[in-house]
């Protein structure tokens, strides 16, 4: 009966110190949640918004972490006792997910900060690459130490990157083409998400959505999405109608020749009346001339440019103002030509004279 008494007495202790150990795992959780409560209290009345971000980003993966090391503890209590082949793994499992649980955190502090810049109204472009950027060097600094712990040799991972970087690098031209295009497109930044775009060299006009490291997703006016390999940026023209300081009213008109007397007159009131026009930029351009003789009408042209930049609003002046030049050529008692031909005869042929 000694060994069934050894065998009592071991699962004894293995009882109470497992029990020791879900305890103060179960009380530093509890402390853990309590203690959270209250730094969300405090962080809440400060003026500064990043206390709130860094305690709503850490507060559940450390929740996680206290879960993970009462587990492993468990099981280091558990492999004391029964088997001792597996106490090497332990340190191992708990390291690997403290390490996980850690960028877990970090990510979520990354993509809380983005949203908090975003909300703010901080370029989006910027926000995400910076936060693109973060996420790459977070996981590079996460896998190297998992390698690590797995009995991985980084040195060997950096020594086969000379040779492999070469071979990767010419089986993913395209890929690193698209990569360092969108570099290229976040430090030169032609354009931002939310921009219109348009390629006189390609079919690509809409607005920018998504800025990624390999495409650029477009909407098109059609509302379809385009996706453009970043590379593609490099080679060709782009032009960002958003940035327009104005828009251009451009138009030409023609009045009949029986009103040529009233031609100059008619161009005064014009221009009149664009100086006199509110949405109208009095500072840029303006000009109202004789531009040549039609094939049934005199015609002049108005150059002008509208105070705003909105497309829709731009129509909405430029109607006005054409409305506005159709009162001013009736108001003198003239008209708008449209396609006529005269016919002119010299003389009448006789024999058309005797067959009446």
């Amino acid at each position: 009966m000694e060994w069934w008494n050894d065998l009592v007495q071991q699962n004894y202790d293995w009882f109470w110190d497992v029990s020791i150990a879900l305890g103060f795992t179960l009380l530093a959780g509890f402390l853990w949640r309590m203690f959270r409560r209250t730094l969300l209290r405090l962080v809440r009345g400060t003026n500064n918004q990043w206390d709130d971000i860094l305690v709503a980003s850490i507060g559940v993966p450390v929740s996680w972490m206290i879960v993970v090391i009462g587990a492993t503890w468990v099981g280091d209590i558990s492999a004391r006792h029964f088997s001792s082949e597996i106490v090497t793994s332990i340190p191992v499992v708990r390291q690997l997910s403290l390490i996980i649980l850690v960028a877990w955190a970090l990510w979520r502090l990354i993509n809380r900060a983005e949203e908090r810049q975003l909300h703010q109204g901080t370029d989006p472009t910027t926000v995400q690459l910076v936060g693109k950027v973060a996420k790459l060097t977070v996981t590079v600094l996460i896998v190297l130490p998992v390698f690590q712990l797995l009995g991985i040799s980084i040195s060997g991972i950096l020594a086969f990157g000379g040779v492999g970087g070469l071979i990767v690098g010419m089986a993913a031209k395209d890929l690193l083409a698209n990569f360092f295009g969108s570099m290229i497109v976040y430090m030169d930044r032609p354009f931002r998400v939310g921009d219109w775009i348009r390629s006189p060299d390609r079919s690509i006009e809409g607005t920018v959505e998504h800025i990624g490291f390999r495409v650029t997703r477009i909407r098109t006016f059609d509302k379809r999405p385009l996706y453009v390999p970043n590379s593609v940026f490099t080679t060709i023209t782009v032009e960002n109608p958003s940035r327009m300081q104005n828009r251009r009213i451009y138009e030409t008109v023609g009045i009949r020749y029986q009103d040529a007397q009233k031609l100059s007159v008619i161009m005064d009131d014009v221009r009149r009346m664009l100086r006199e026009h509110q949405e109208i930029d009095q500072d840029q351009t303006m000009i109202v001339n004789f531009n040549s003789f039609g094939e049934s009408s005199l015609d002049f042209f108005i150059y002008t440019f509208t105070r705003t930049t909105d497309w829709v609003r731009f129509h909405e002046i430029k109607q006005d103002v054409l409305l506005k030049v159709l009162e001013v050529i009736h108001s003198h008692g003239a008209d708008c030509a449209f396609p006529t031909r005269s016919l002119h005869l010299e003389s009448v042929p006789a024999a058309v004279l005797q067959g009446r």
